[in-house]
């Protein structure tokens, strides 16, 4: 059993984490429609890197999570890793703690400047490197999917509750994959391509992604990153795990690994598979294992 650290209660925590994120989506959605009209979209864009934008919505987030975490558990022996502090100047946290918050103030920023909704805020709490409390907020769905630990739950600003609809498949031929919109690598629409999914939806942000495993909608999501090539975060499968895991999930890399955080550049590289049901997620692995085999889609798998 994980205990939290001395003067943390684990309902008072969840409590502030709910404020907290209704008062992220309050931002996000505020700068959303801003962003919308297209002679302001300028304005919020923050950088000139198509491939890894920032934008205003981007940076109040991180500013006030981390603001908020501070003010309200000042004495507590966590420390906290944020996409938008590390692109800013890179830095190296969490070695000597075993709680980490990995915050991603606002996943899919591509798809938020786009205005297709499909954008998410992360934040997790990990414990020794893992994934233990997670948070995905999901505005423009009007969604906080939320992890304690031990159980998973899905709230609406109303405190209404979203009925969690987990299937569990067998065969690759029957399962809904999700993929990526803005990310997309000739060896994932190859491998795709081959195995002849049932159906595939395609959106960004990872964290929406799970969350449509999570309401039934999808079965799967797979993330493929070659050496040398732009990966994943840490922020970006932290909260996801979280949250799936909770739900009865799983997610690791191609040969049925749990993921390992806080590694060199906080990537998460190689094949990452999401599944919507952890008894089920091997014998899926090996599926796609085989496929990639036959097929030489991925030329590092061993």
């Amino acid at each position: 059993m994980v205990k939290l650290p001395i003067g943390v209660d684990i309902n008072n925590l969840i409590d502030d984490l709910r404020i907290f994120s209704w008062e992220a989506s309050d931002i996000l959605l505020y700068y959303s429609k801003i962003i919308k009209n297209s002679k302001d979209k300028k304005n919020i864009i923050q950088n000139c890197n198509f491939d890894d934008p920032v934008t205003i919505a981007d940076l109040r987030v991180n500013e006030m999570i981390i603001k908020k975490i501070n003010q309200k558990y000042k004495d507590i022996d966590w420390e906290i890793l944020s996409e938008e502090n590390v692109k800013e100047k890179f830095i190296d946290v969490g070695k000597k703690v075993d709680w980490l918050w990995v915050l991603d103030p606002l996943d899919g920023t591509k798809d938020f400047i786009q205005g297709t909704g499909n954008y998410a805020m992360h934040l997790a709490l990990n414990f020794k490197q893992k994934p233990f409390i997670g948070i995905v907020l999901i505005p423009e769905k009007d969604e906080l999917w939320i992890s304690d630990g031990e159980k998973v739950w899905c709230e609406r600003k109303n405190k209404s509750k979203l009925s969690l609809n987990m299937s569990i498949k067998h065969n690759l031929q029957d399962i809904n994959i999700v993929t990526s919109k803005n990310h997309g690598n000739q060896n994932l629409r190859k491998l795709i391509k081959k195995v002849n999914f049932k159906k595939i939806t395609v959106m960004g942000s990872i964290g929406c992604k799970i969350a449509s495993i999570m309401r039934g909608e999808s079965d799967m999501y797979i993330s493929l990153s070659l050496p040398n090539e732009s990966s994943p975060k840490d922020w970006d499968f932290a909260a996801p795990e979280a949250i799936l895991k909770a739900a009865g999930g799983s997610i690791t890399n191609i040969d049925n690994e749990e993921l390992s955080y806080n590694q060199l550049k906080y990537e998460q590289s190689g094949i990452i598979v999401a599944s919507s049901n952890k008894n089920s997620h091997k014998k899926l692995c090996l599926q796609l294992k085989e496929v990639i085999a036959e097929n030489n889609i991925y030329p590092f798998l061993s």
